[in-house]
Formats: C-alpha cells, structure tokens, sequence
C-alpha cells in the first residue's frame, strides 16, 4: 500500500514542499532525504511502499533504489523536453531559443529518458540573463510540482504520461568544456557570449581564450567558489554528484 515519499531535495524547497504534501494527506509518511548516503540508508521495507520525489537535485539515485520503490519515482527538470541534460538554460540562451520551460517526468535508468508528465514552457524575454532564465524555470518547475502534488500524495498508480518525448542533443559537462576550451576562427563576438553564458559556470569550468599560445581563462576555485573548506562533490559528465563506486555512466534521472 502507497504510504510514503521519499523527498531528495535541498533544504530550501523542503519545509514547503513537505507541507504542500501533508495538506493533500495528512497520513502520508514523508522521508527528506539530501544525500546518497541517505537514499542508501532507506530499509527494502521502506522503499516497497513509497514513491520518490526529487526535485532539482544532484544526486544519482541508484538503479537498484530505482527497482525497490513500489510507486515509482519522478524527477523535476530545470528545463523542457527540448533541453535534457546539463546546463539547459545556458545551452537555450547560447542557442538563442525563443523559449524554455520545465519538465516532471519519470526516473528511467539512463539521464532525462523517463516518460514526461509534466511540462511548463515561456518565452523567453530579450536580455535575459542564465540567472534570470534560470529563476523563471525555477518558478515554473515550483507551480508544477505544485500542480502535481495532490496526484503524487494521494494516488498510488503511475501519473498519466504526456504525448511529448525528449529532444535535442542530451548536453554534458564535455560539451561545455568544450565550449569554453576555445576554438579558432570563430566570430568576433562570440568569445564575448561564451564568456557571458558560460564564465560562471557552476561546472568550475570558465572560456578559455587562446592567443598567440597563450590560454586565458578564469576557473570558479580561482574566485572562491567552493570556499570556507567545503570541497565540491565529485560530478559525472551530466555535472551530478555521485559515489566513486558509480562510475561516470548515464545512470542518473534528471
């Protein structure tokens, strides 16, 4: 019997999102978890009768977590079906799109494969920033979850599936690697748009310039990002944390 959510989430959507839920059923169980080491800590007994929820999250839930959840699982993607993978909106505005959006979908066992349940789109306004852009997908991803939270706290079957399929190339951390590895006999303007979308990149990669051999560039450790002692998390192609145990496969669902 559907009982439990398990919510891998940070701490900053938690309370609300735990209450939005218990509002819709008041006798569900909901279990926040952050960390991997916290979705491993969950007992088979537990994971049998639960669903998890995750929602912007970096962690890779483990395929065999994935196997012993009785009620599925979906994930919140800070982008549309048109953007899977890493970075959406600074690979959107570098692509120049007209729009965006945000995607719920179901947990598969490769990177944003899952069926779509869910989708909100926008125009994208001129002089948007990556910030900016990334703030309105965060706004249209919270009224999703908001619009599918009844249907996630009390109904045990699968949500409904939308007639709508991934698109696009599936980016990674190399595709912005390269992107700000720099390459020769590209426009004049471009070294300036690579630096605008991509010079802040929470990757840790900056663009890097080269002229007459020589590599200009800026990574995030170099201006402090990652400070007070606090080490990144290690990160596969997708740019998600992972166990050193996992590998650098496609076994996140983002």
């Amino acid at each position: 019997m559907f009982d439990t959510v398990i919510l891998l989430s940070s701490a900053l959507e938690r309370a609300i999102f735990m209450t939005v839920l218990s509002e819709h059923n008041p006798f569900l169980t909901i279990i926040p978890v952050e960390t991997l080491a916290d979705l491993n800590a969950l007992e088979p007994d537990t994971l049998a009768t639960a669903r998890l929820i995750a929602f912007v999250t970096g962690v890779i839930v483990p395929v065999d977590v994935l196997d012993r959840l009785g009620f599925g699982a979906y994930n919140f993607h800070p982008g549309p079906p048109g953007y899977p993978g890493f970075a959406p909106a600074h690979f959107a505005l570098y692509q120049r799109a007209a729009e965006f959006g945000a995607t719920a979908h179901v947990m598969a066992a490769r990177v944003d494969e899952g069926p779509i349940v869910g989708v909100e789109m926008f125009s994208i306004p001129h002089g948007t920033s990556v910030i900016g852009l990334e703030g309105m997908a965060y706004a249209r991803l919270a009224y999703l979850f908001w619009s599918l939270a009844a249907r996630l706290a009390t109904c045990g079957k699968p949500l409904a599936q939308l007639p709508l399929s991934w698109s696009g190339k599936k980016t990674t951390r190399r595709d912005v690697a390269a992107i700000c590895g720099g390459v020769a006999d590209i426009p004049n303007d471009e070294p300036d748009r690579r630096i605008k979308l991509f010079g802040g990149h929470r990757s840790g990669t900056a663009p890097a310039i080269h002229l007459h051999g020589v590599q200009s560039g800026t990574s995030l450790a170099e201006i402090g990002f990652g400070a007070a002692g606090v080490p990144e998390p290690a990160a596969d192609e997708y740019g998600y944390a992972h166990s050193s145990e996992l590998g650098h496969d496609e076994s996140r669902h983002a």
